[in-house]
């Protein structure tokens, strides 16, 4: 073998395993990618995990929840003994919002926590005892102090007070509780659970305060006049004592939103009437029969809403009523598969239609409140559809919904 061949021979076999070896280590580059990939992988993931709970952790601690500005309430040296707190910015950023407190004494902090969601409306049951009317949903739950006028007139007085102070640059009475919206009123809703004659004699004495102030919307010689409180009665609030003086009032009505509904003007295939309704409740001849079976107001004395010292006869208009009311449930039904049906919305819309005709804001209480989509759905609805007043237990809720 020549010189040549051998050198030939010596370069082959170290062509042969050098190319043997750059393919393992080739092939251990890969492999050593792939590990490097994915554990980097894995720490990036950890490391967005993390930092989405930091995230979540932070919004606990730092959140703005409404009931942070009320935590102290109440404590000494807090400047809220006895109710008495209410700093002039506490409803600064607040934006009214049209909803009502249901069950509002039923709160940490009573009319302040709704008032602080931007809420319009509040409601109190009260119970007369003793000559003293107590504030609670039953009797197991009514206390010595937690009285009518110690959780809602006294707070409204102190609260408007300080909202029209006396200065040498300002002496007006007119402000309301919203520094956005001065004009605003509050309603206050007044569920009577005792007799309502016996009983409603002895809300309008502890309204007293407001009155006196010039605080309290009022009806005088067939004109309404609104103020910062416009009080409501409801529950066993006798709708013929209410109405009584027939040249002022400053308390109104909680009507009957179910006597209401009537068919849109001239649309065909609207003739027909919802069931328990036998014809149009505008119509004066539908109460032809009231003389062959009289009712007096004793005879409906203490039926509830919107019955209470009604007849047959009864006009329900802004000069003595404020809303019209029913319970979602027995009104417009059952909600199945998560939404309202056709027939439910135009039960809706047609009570909506004849309270709105007679000057009336539209309240649906008894609303379904789980689950949370189907709840936010009705409510979508009964605004869009044009529902004055949504009555809530959700504060934080409602107050998140793009109005």
């Amino acid at each position: 073998m020549t010189v040549r061949e051998r050198r030939k021979g010596s370069l082959d076999k170290e062509g042969l395993f050098g190319s043997g070896k750059r393919g393992r280590r080739r092939n251990g580059g890969w492999y050593n990618c792939c590990v490097f990939g994915g554990v980097s992988g894995l720490c990036i993931l950890a490391l967005l995990l993390t930092f989405n709970l930091l995230l979540v952790l932070a919004t606990f601690i730092w959140s703005s929840d409404i009931d942070s500005y009320l935590q102290n309430w109440g404590r000494p040296g807090s400047g809220t003994e006895g109710l008495a707190w209410y700093p002039t910015d506490f409803t600064r950023d607040v934006l009214p919002i049209p909803c009502h407190s249901h069950n509002d004494y039923w709160r940490r902090v009573p009319l302040f926590s709704a008032l602080r969601a931007g809420c319009i409306s509040v409601e109190s049951d009260v119970w007369l005892f003793d000559n003293e009317l107590y504030v609670g949903h039953n009797t197991a739950s009514l206390q010595r102090n937690r009285t009518f006028q110690s959780l809602y007139v006294n707070p409204l007085v102190q609260i408007l007070e300080q909202q029209n102070p006396r200065t040498d640059f300002y002496n007006g009475t007119d402000h309301g509780v919203f520094d956005v919206d001065s004009g605003q009123t509050v309603t206050l809703l007044i569920d009577v659970k005792t007799g309502g004659a016996e009983t409603w004699p002895w809300v309008l004495k502890q309204l007293e305060p407001l009155r006196e102030r010039g605080w309290l919307s009022f009806m005088q010689d067939g004109e309404v006049h609104i103020r910062p409180v416009t009080v409501v009665g409801t529950g066993n609030t006798p709708f013929d004592i209410l109405t009584a003086n027939s040249t002022y009032r400053d308390a109104f009505f909680d009507a009957p939103l179910e006597t209401m509904w009537e068919p849109r003007r001239g649309a065909p295939g609207t003739t027909d009437w919802p069931s328990g309704s036998s014809s149009d409740p505008l119509d004066s001849s539908s109460d032809s029969d009231s003389e062959e079976n009289p009712t007096s107001p004793s005879d409906t004395q203490d039926l509830g809403q919107g019955l209470s010292g009604t007849t047959p006869d009864s006009q329900f208009t802004p000069l003595n009523s404020y809303y019209a009311s029913v319970s979602f449930g027995q009104s417009v039904g059952r909600i199945w598969r998560g939404r309202l049906n056709p027939k439910q919305i135009r039960i809706i819309r047609g009570q909506i239609r004849g309270a709105h005709r007679r000057g009336l804001k539209v309240r649906y209480w008894d609303l379904p409140a789980w689950p949370l989509g189907m709840r936010n759905h009705v409510w979508d609805v009964l605004i869009r559809e044009g529902v004055d007043i949504l009555n809530v237990d959700d504060l934080r809720g409602v107050s998140k919904i793009a109005w």
